[in-house]
């Protein structure tokens, strides 16, 4: 079977598994979105999702967060990990986006990955999400499952983004990587690839399944 037959068959499996898969992450805008995906380096989304609340309260806004104190960003993040280098980002993107963006996040990967501690992982996120592009996230259950299902052979995300880009549809690759995380949490784990209960078992080449 072709990549380009396999990638439609696993976008229309998961499509039908997880119909209404989102990001999980709780954000009401750009701003938010940014920050709370910087914030889960490392870290599970709930408990970025703990945390965000309290931060937002006191920093609304990329130019409150600019002028926010350091140290009082430290002590809001401190539970999810990294939080000096988390903290010390925040308040960069916070200023940047304030004096080179008038206040608002980019929509662009290249300009948003300018922007402290922002990689194209995020850039895609916020891209996919916020301002509706075809975005391809390349988180590890979406690298994990592209290998297995034989569509790259490779774990460097820059890779398997530009591999993936050629293979997915435009419209449908953002939905896909959201319903990617939550198929891997739950079927096709790093652990165990749980190929008796998978909807994609039919036509999955199982590369690198024990």
């Amino acid at each position: 079977m072709r990549k380009k037959e396999t990638t439609e068959k696993a976008v229309a499996g998961l499509e039908k598994l997880y119909p209404d898969a989102v990001c999980s992450l709780t954000y009401t805008d750009a701003y938010e979105l940014l920050i709370a995906t910087r914030l889960w380096a490392q870290c599970t989304d709930k408990r970025v999702n703990m945390v965000t609340p309290a931060l937002f309260a006191e920093s609304p806004t990329p130019e409150t967060l600019a002028a926010a104190d350091i140290k009082r960003v430290e002590e809001l993040i401190k539970t999810c990990g990294l939080y000096k280098t988390k903290a010390k980002d925040l308040c960069g993107i916070g200023k940047m986006l304030t004096e080179q963006y008038g206040g608002k996040v980019p929509d662009t990967i290249e300009e948003l990955t300018r922007l402290p501690g922002i990689g194209r992982k995020t850039a895609n996120l916020v891209c996919g999400d916020i301002f509706g592009k075809p975005a391809v996230v390349t988180d590890t259950h979406f690298i994990r499952l592209c290998n297995r299902l034989g569509l790259v052979n490779t774990t460097v995300p820059l890779k398997v983004e530009t591999e993936m880009r050629k293979l997915l549809p435009p419209e449908k690759s953002n939905a896909f990587c959201h319903r990617a995380v939550l198929f891997g949490r739950d079927i096709c784990t790093a652990r165990k690839a749980h190929c008796e209960i998978c909807p994609l078992e039919g036509f999955c080449p199982k590369k690198g399944v024990k």
